[in-house]
């Protein structure tokens, strides 16, 4: 198959990509580059730098690839600083996925597969099943189910397939772990690893389920040649939860370092969120998930070597209201 994947040389996507190139796909890979680095795109992607929110890029990309099929990963996927950025993250993940919609439609792409998040969901709903009314509660999650309204409206109107991933919480290698404002895990790794305490918003109750890469990032590129699982959609990614706190000790025991833990005013947030994965096991050759200390481990060898310690802080706050304090000294 001839594939676009958006997001390339960003985390999951660029595992998206290596997964595709071992099933022998011609990949080109799309990204801005705001997250992801070069270094992250595997060898073999056709690489074009541009972002989802340019239109004439995309559709000279389109126009020059006869693609079969679009998975979308770009996103700037912030869910708490997204009440902040809303402007920002309406423009990046959702009119930029109505960009690729369009785009797919005029050229008559197979399948899109969208890589939603369980953030859709919003709060109260445990385990979060595919069957469920999504409720989401903040920006991020609304811009990421309005995607999914759209993906279902073009498939009726024009007959555009679609697969729509909702992963949640995912780490391991490649992940952005200058940005002070998302993936804790590598926030975490980051803080221990310039000799700061790990920070915690709350009492670090909040309970989540935590994915390896290697649980998300196969069945995301299998999915096009998978038509049975057209126009459904799918949790992806971890089952078993446990509460910040206790994943802050996971971290420095991989990291071999003493935890150290500095409790912040706690932030809006949903206090659980973990998903059921029995409609995935349906549909795929599901494999035995990663143990979190043992994808931990994985990732706190790849961070110890590599150059990803610098903070890269979000430069432009929309809505300074309500802004958690620890991030506005990264925003003054």
């Amino acid at each position: 198959m001839k594939t676009l994947v958006t997001g390339a040389a960003g985390f999951i996507g660029s595992h998206v990509c290596d997964a595709l190139l071992a099933l022998g796909d011609e990949v080109v890979g799309l990204d801005d580059l705001t997250g992801g680095s070069l270094l992250n795109v595997p060898a073999g992607v056709q690489f074009v730098k541009g972002s989802v929110t340019d239109h004439a890029i995309l559709r000279d990309v389109f126009e020059e690839h006869k693609f079969d099929a679009v998975l979308h990963l770009a996103a700037y996927a912030a869910e708490g600083l997204s009440h902040f950025i809303r402007r920002f993250n309406y423009e990046n993940n959702l009119i930029g996925s109505i960009n690729l919609i369009n785009e797919s439609v005029l050229h008559k792409v197979k399948c899109f597969v969208f890589t939603s998040s369980i953030a859709v969901y919003g709060a109260n709903q445990l385990p979060m099943t595919e069957e469920l009314q999504p409720v989401p509660e903040d920006p991020y999650g609304i811009s990421k189910y309005a995607v999914e309204l759209d993906l279902k409206a073009a498939h009726e109107m024009f007959g555009l397939n679609y697969v729509i991933f909702r992963p949640h919480n995912v780490y391991g290698e490649r992940q952005n772990m200058a940005d002070p404002y998302r993936n804790v895990i590598g926030i975490f790794m980051n803080q221990i690893m310039r000799g700061e305490p790990m920070t915690i918003f709350g009492d670090g109750q909040q309970e989540r389920a935590f994915s390896s890469i290697e649980d998300v990032a196969p069945y995301i590129a299998q999915a096009a040649r998978r038509f049975s699982c057209y126009n459904q959609v799918f949790n992806v990614g971890a089952s078993e939860a446990i509460s910040v706190a206790n994943l802050a000790h996971k971290v420095a025991d991989a990291m071999n370092a003493q935890p150290v833990i500095r409790n912040l005013p706690a932030r809006k947030e949903v206090q659980s969120a973990y998903a059921d994965h029995s409609k995935l096991a349906q549909f795929f050759d599901v494999r035995p998930e990663v143990q979190l200390s043992d994808g931990l481990k994985k990732m706190a060898s790849w961070a110890l070597h590599c150059d990803h310690q610098k903070r890269s802080e979000f430069g432009s706050i929309e809505i300074p209201i309500n802004l958690p304090p620890s991030w506005v000294k990264l925003s003054d």
